[in-house]
């Protein structure tokens, strides 16, 4: 049976990655450590086909490509920001990176996106993507070429991309729901708001709010309603809602849109009786948790989802090296005006 990293790892008493960065020297490590690892790999007879392979195309370069949807919204902003990142630390190892940014779900946009990139040379491909068959049997077809894909922010999990890495968007909702019935103990009106119709994580996070919160308390749901991701079609809806029903208790919000909804909140003079509670740490958000605008906000680390799935391909074509796990979600944070940064 051939020998494997996480062997040497658990004789060498270190994590397989520093037994990754130790063979394939790359990155920092203890001297004294890497002659362990080494020493260990010899006596066992380990030798990957893979490493000269690896080591000449190193040499040569190789490419990947980066797709993000909703490139206009701050959350999307701060996911591009880790992969340019993710981009300067892997330069010195070869690596080349072309991100393309697509306003709104566009799923034809992105296809063009990609065959632009594989004409470019990508090697392999990091997107933000979203369950639409076109889209799905694209990626298929990339697998079946040998580009492989990792998905991350909205995933496609009907195809053989190998591996997404994001928030686990129905138990993002779940926590929500808690959030509320903690900030509600006696009851209330709610206002679910949703991004795109055709946004998996938004309606996941729909989902596992409605699912949590059906029966059992005092919590009275209103009809969901798209905002697309724009703060004036969230404005319109939220102060719509709040002439209706003078009684509404909190509103929220999968998607962006917080903004208008929290303007809409202020201009009918509701602001500290009407909560909101939303999603994603970026710059306004944290502006809108310090003026008490925003009740909380669930994080899904934006940055860490732009940036480690360009380590993830970079390990996975230079060496073989595969995710530990199909599923790499991301913590969910809950912020509020205390832990969000800079001074209250």
């Amino acid at each position: 049976m051939a020998v494997t990293s996480q062997q040497i790892a658990d004789l060498a008493g270190v994590s397989r990655g520093t037994v990754d960065r130790a063979l394939h020297n790359r990155g920092r490590v203890n001297p004294e450590v890497a002659a362990r690892v080494l020493k260990i790999a010899e006596d066992l007879g380990y030798r990957p086909n893979t490493i000269g392979q690896a080591l000449a195309r190193t040499k040569q370069g190789f490419r990947l490509g980066a797709i993000l949807q909703s490139s206009e919204t701050p959350t999307m902003q701060d996911a591009a920001a880790g992969t340019r990142y993710a981009a300067a630390e892997l330069r010195a190892s070869g690596l080349e990176v072309e991100l393309r940014e697509v306003q709104g779900r566009d799923t034809l946009q992105v296809l063009r996106q990609i065959d632009e990139l594989t004409a470019w040379g990508a090697n392999g491909l990091s997107i933000a993507a979203g369950n639409a068959p076109e889209l799905v049997q694209r990626i298929d077809e990339l697998h079946r070429q040998g580009i492989p894909v990792v998905t991350f922010n909205t995933d496609a999990p009907d195809s053989r991309r190998l591996c997404f890495v994001g928030m686990d968007n129905y138990r993002a909702g779940q926590t929500a729901a808690g959030l509320i019935r903690q900030m509600l103990p006696g009851g209330g009106l709610v206002l679910p708001i949703a991004g795109h119709v055709n946004n998996s994580a938004h309606n996941s996070r729909l989902r596992g709010f409605l699912d949590t919160l059906k029966g059992g308390d005092d919590i009275q749901l209103l009809p969901s309603q798209p905002c697309f991701d724009r703060d004036d079609y969230a404005h319109e809806i939220t102060q719509h809602t709040l002439r209706e029903n003078p009684s509404l208790a909190c509103v929220y919000i999968t998607s962006n849109g917080q903004r208008g909804v929290c303007r809409a909140i202020d201009d009918e003079r509701r602001k500290g009786r009407v909560r909101v509670v939303a999603y994603d740490l970026n710059a306004p958000n944290r502006q809108l948790l310090k003026s008490g605008d925003l009740s909380f906000v669930l994080d899904q680390m934006a940055f860490q989802q732009g940036s480690r799935p360009l380590h993830i391909l970079y390990h996975y074509l230079l060496s073989g090296e595969t995710p530990e796990k199909e599923l790499l979600y991301t913590d969910i944070l809950i912020r509020t005006r205390y832990n969000s940064g800079g001074e209250v």
